[in-house]
């Protein structure tokens, strides 16, 4: 196992441990978010549900059976992929996450997004659009890219949507359809060079 897939894991110990907001109270198990350390694509949703908070896996319902088509589609699998949320705990009655709740999160899905450095991150909630787009609306940007900094960020719709719209259907597997040049558009950065030493200056040779 490597040192960063040890990183990763150290992080999911330190959330299924973490009291940083009451939402532990009330889950039967944190759910981290799971994928590789070296994934190309990040997903980040809003928070677990019911099967999800009973198992601490994220996306095992309904919703994630949509997501295993849609990558099925680029030729890609859910162990492709690191699917974590806004927040780690489930909200109570699947309740939107409060902002105090998403602030005491944030410092592992930061911890993630470092440690993974994605290429893509893929945003399919409203509270994990909002870190990127404030004030966006998803039906007016969903699977247009943007920079910041290092990170490549596609809104898209939620699978879910899909199972309540099926007109959303088509919008969603377009999106996907876009992340295989995205990812192409957008290689890891590398590690800086190391400084170049400076020869030392030779003197003149007059003749």
């Amino acid at each position: 196992m490597s040192m960063q897939s040890d990183e990763l894991n150290h992080i999911a110990e330190q959330v299924r441990a973490c009291t940083r907001c009451v939402l532990y109270k009330q889950a039967i198990n944190a759910v981290p978010g799971e994928g590789p350390a070296n994934a190309e694509i990040m997903m980040i949703g809003e928070g677990p549900g019911a099967k999800e908070d009973q198992l601490g896996r994220p996306f095992v319902g309904p919703a994630g059976r949509v997501l295993d088509e849609m990558l099925a589609s680029i030729n890609l699998k859910r162990a492709d992929i690191f699917i974590t949320n806004v927040v780690k705990h489930r909200p109570p009655n699947n309740r939107d996450p409060l902002p105090e709740e998403m602030e005491a999160c944030r410092v592992w899905l930061d911890q993630q997004i470092a440690l993974i450095q994605p290429k893509v991150i893929i945003t399919i909630s409203r509270f994990a659009m909002a870190r990127w787009f404030p004030n966006e609306k998803i039906s007016a940007i969903h699977g247009r890219a943007r920079r910041f900094d290092n990170l490549l960020v596609v809104p898209m719709f939620h699978p879910a949507a899909v199972l309540h719209n099926v007109n959303l259907r088509p919008l969603l597997e377009a999106d996907f359809k876009k992340l295989p040049q995205y990812l192409y558009d957008n290689p890891r950065t590398p590690p800086p060079a190391p400084p170049q030493q400076d020869e030392p200056p030779q003197q003149l040779k007059m003749f």
